[in-house]
Formats: structure tokens, C-alpha cells, sequence
């Protein structure tokens, strides 16, 4: 019994410890989010809804909307706009341009949006598009900040404008993230042409209407958590100390960078993303992985895989110590041209697992092909300690220096009058100098002088 007891209260404590854990994990700090909230104040506003005029209730929920926001308010940095349309001409005149910010972003507007709302009559027609191109410019430069739309209408675009597209393009400016729109009794045949707008909800009654103002404020105003597996080759999610980047996938805007991180038990660490955006990820591994297209669910741990394997790459140059080597390493994916990265000799390298070509920038360059990199091994690549070799000419000469390998010579350097003395650090190998001195001006007069560089020798010439 008391084995039993001491079980319990272990347990009990592993719990206890776990969700304290969970809650001191500190949220990021959240950007400024700015709502601009687009209302429809057209004719079509007058007809009957749920009992009563559509505006009359749509200014009602309305209200409710912006006292839920007032409430969040007091915790988070928030700001509120408020554009109308419709409401400034009459609609026979069909005044495609009837749109206008009537309160301004700011850190008390919730109360003149309110004021202003009393007074709003629907009267004219319903220019969604210019509305929502208008928003662009609502929205004050600001460098670290969440732009929302919030459109509320019962019709379609009454002008010669395409919203969807108008959308679509504020998103790839990065503007603003993906729009809301709530319908109002709006006819299921031609809801579609509202949904491609962004992210759509069906108020088709009062009680639908107030649910969707729940999720958008939810969403609007928290992050979710994230969980960032990075596989290895057993689809084991043992890959990180890595740097990932978020990024929207409409704009291409950074939205979150985080270096990767595996918790106390050996787990991939908690991150929290905006549930906002579409994201495209990251991964800045040698070479990059990428996963495009994340969307994230609402009240659920998100968990995210990739596949990311990795061993180590080490260039290591025999009998010279780390902090010495200078020479660097270009590593290229075979069969791919174009350099990949570049890396210090004598440190070790992580690559995603595959076959990698080295060029290593010894004199002369030593080059290795098809080098393996296998899940979490090393593979070593040792380079000859180079010899250091000096230069000095009796007179001011026309040289080269080249590499004799079998019956191909190399061309390494070449020399000019203007100087005569030279230092070079080269690879083990045979070697020739083929120079003419400048006081002399024909071809017969070439001198040439061969020689062999050993491993960490030091040797001087005079030629």
C-alpha cells in the first residue's frame, strides 16, 4: 500500500511540475494589431433581417464586436479603424467612389467608432473593391505590425471592381493577412464570390453572426502553439540547434524567425505562431529545407514535421591547428554547379545527408568528389600540411609558378618585375618556376628552376 501511495504522489508531482513548466513558458511578445473594420451601409442594408432592418442589427452585433475588442484592449496592444461605404450618396447616382475612413487608427477609437455608427444611414450602392483598395493607405507604415480587415455586407460588388483580386493583392504587398468577411443573409449560390476573399463566414442568422465574431476575435487576438519536429533519417525527431524562418505565404513577409530547440526531455521546444497567416517554412539547414503551404489549426498543439537528416562534414588540415587554418572550403551538391557554401577548414560542418563535391582552396586547389555525408557521422577529409616556400628574385623578372603533375603543368602564379619577393603556402607536390629576367629580351634567356614542397617544410630561394 504504501509502494502504491508513493507511486501517486510521484506521479502526481511529475504533472504538478509539467503544467508549471507549461504555463512560466513565456509567449513571444505580440506586434501592434490594427483592425480596420469595413462596413456595408447600402441600400440593400434596409431590407428585413432576424425581425428588424439589417442595419439595425448589423450596427447591434457590430457593437458587440467592438466591446469584445474593447476588452481585449486592456491586456494587448490593439488598435480599431472604421470605414463605410454606402452611405453618403444616393443609389440611383450609383456612386461607385461612396467609401470613407470615418475614425482613424488610434489607442482610443473604439468609443468614436460607436458614436460615428449611431448616425451611419444605408443609402447608396456597394463598392467593395475600391473600399478594400482604399484600405491600403487607412493602414500607417508601420514596420511591426498585424493588419486586419473585418468586412461586413449583405451583397455583392455593385461597380466595376474585382474584390478577390483587389485582396489577393494587398496580401502579396504584405498590406495586410488574410481579410474576414461576414455575410449577412447572404444567398449560398454567391457566397463563393465573397469566400475568395479571405477568410468567410456565413452569418445567416443573428446566432451565426455572434459566432463569428467569437472565432475572429480568438483568432485575431492569439497566437497557437507550434511544435517543430525536424526529422532524421528514421523519422525520429532528434534534428536541431538550427535556425527556421516563417514567412506568409502570400507576401513572402518574414513574419517569425526562431532558432530550433529540444527541451529539457529531449523534445522539440514550444514555439507560438499568429494562426493569422498561410506559412511557408524555412528550415536554414546546409542546404535549406523548405515546407510550404502551413496552415494552422485553431485550439490544437500544432505539430509540424520535417524531414531534415544531418551528419558532419570536417575538411581537416593535417598538423595545423584549427585556429591557424585559413584555408576555406567551397562544397557543392553533385551534379550541382553553383557553390552551395563556403566553410572554414578545421571546423566541423553540419550538411543535410547526401553526396557533396569539395573544392578546398589549397594552392594548388585540392578537390574531392562524391563525399557522403551519412545521418549523425562525421566525415573526415584530411588534407596534407602545406610547406611555406619564399621567393626572391636577384632581379626584377617575368615569372610564373606552376604545378607539375605527370606531364600537365598548372599555371598557379604569376610573378611581376615590380616586386621580388614572395611568400606562398603550398600543397605537398612538384613544382616549377619558368622566369625571365626583365633586363633581358629574348625567349633564350628563360631560366627555370624545379623543386619539391614536403609537408610543413620551410624553404627559401634565390633565384
Amino acid at each position: 500500500m504504501k509502494k502504491i501511495v508513493i507511486s501517486i504522489l510521484l506521479v502526481l508531482g511529475f504533472f504538478i511540475n509539467l503544467n508549471a513548466q507549461i504555463k512560466n513558458y513565456p509567449e513571444p511578445e505580440k506586434p501592434l494589431t490594427r483592425i480596420l473594420i469595413i462596413f456595408d451601409a447600402s441600400t440593400s442594408m434596409m431590407q428585413q433581417w432576424e425581425g428588424g432592418l439589417k442595419i439595425v442589427k448589423a450596427k447591434e452585433l457590430l457593437n458587440e464586436l467592438l466591446d469584445s475588442l474593447a476588452s481585449v484592449q486592456k491586456t494587448q496592444d490593439l488598435e480599431v479603424a472604421f470605414r463605410v461605404y454606402g452611405h453618403q450618396s444616393p443609389d440611383h447616382l450609383m456612386d461607385c467612389f461612396d467609401s470613407k475612413l470615418e475614425v482613424s487608427f488610434g489607442a482610443n477609437t473604439i468609443g468614436m467608432i460607436k458614436d460615428r455608427l449611431k448616425t451611419i444611414q444605408a443609402t447608396g450602392t456597394t463598392p467593395i473593391a475600391y473600399s478594400l483598395g482604399k484600405a491600403e493607405y487607412d493602414f500607417p507604415e508601420c514596420s511591426d505590425c498585424r493588419n486586419i480587415i473585418i468586412l461586413i455586407t449583405d451583397g455583392l460588388e455593385m461597380c466595376d471592381g474585382v474584390p478577390c483580386e483587389v485582396s489577393v493583392a494587398l496580401q502579396k504587398k504584405g498590406v495586410v493577412l488574410k481579410p474576414y468577411i461576414i455575410g449577412i443573409d447572404i444567398d449560398i449560390r454567391v457566397s463563393d464570390l465573397l469566400s475568395c476573399i479571405g477568410n468567410y463566414f456565413d452569418a445567416s442568422s443573428e446566432k451565426e453572426f455572434k459566432r463569428a465574431i467569437n472565432t475572429i476575435v480568438g483568432q485575431v487576438t492569439n497566437l497557437t502553439s507550434v511544435q517543430v519536429n525536424l526529422l532524421d533519417t528514421h523519422g525520429r525527431p532528434t534534428e536541431t540547434n538550427v535556425a527556421m524562418s516563417f514567412h506568409d505565404n502570400f507576401s513572402g513577409d518574414i513574419r517569425y524567425t526562431y532558432m530550433h530547440t529540444l527541451n529539457k526531455s529531449g523534445q522539440p521546444d514550444t514555439i507560438y505562431l499568429d494562426i493569422l497567416s498561410i506559412y511557408d517554412l524555412k528550415v536554414h539547414t546546409i542546404p535549406p529545407v523548405y515546407l510550404d503551404s502551413i496552415k494552422l489549426e485553431e485550439g490544437i498543439h500544432n505539430i509540424i514535421s520535417v524531414p531534415a537528416p544531418q551528419g558532419y562534414l570536417f575538411v581537416d588540415i593535417d598538423g595545423v591547428a584549427p585556429e591557424n587554418s585559413q584555408i576555406k572550403c567551397i562544397v557543392r551538391q553533385t551534379g550541382l554547379p553553383q557553390t552551395m557554401y563556403i566553410l572554414d577548414a578545421d571546423k566541423k560542418q553540419k550538411l543535410i545527408t547526401g553526396l557533396y563535391d569539395l573544392e578546398i582552396l589549397t594552392t594548388p586547389r585540392t578537390y574531392v568528389d562524391a563525399v557522403l555525408i551519412e545521418q549523425s557521422k562525421t566525415k573526415k577529409i584530411t588534407i596534407p600540411e602545406p610547406g611555406d616556400l619564399i621567393i626572391n628574385f636577384k632581379n626584377p623578372a617575368f615569372a610564373s609558378l606552376l604545378y607539375e603533375k605527370g606531364d600537365v603543368l598548372t599555371n598557379l602564379y604569376d610573378f611581376t618585375p615590380d616586386k621580388t619577393h614572395y611568400k606562398f603556402r603550398l600543397q605537398p607536390g612538384y613544382y616549377r618556376i619558368i622566369f625571365r629576367e626583365q633586363r633581358h629580351s629574348k625567349s633564350t634567356n628563360t631560366g627555370e628552376f624545379k623543386f619539391r614542397i614536403k609537408s610543413g617544410e620551410f624553404r627559401v630561394e634565390n633565384l
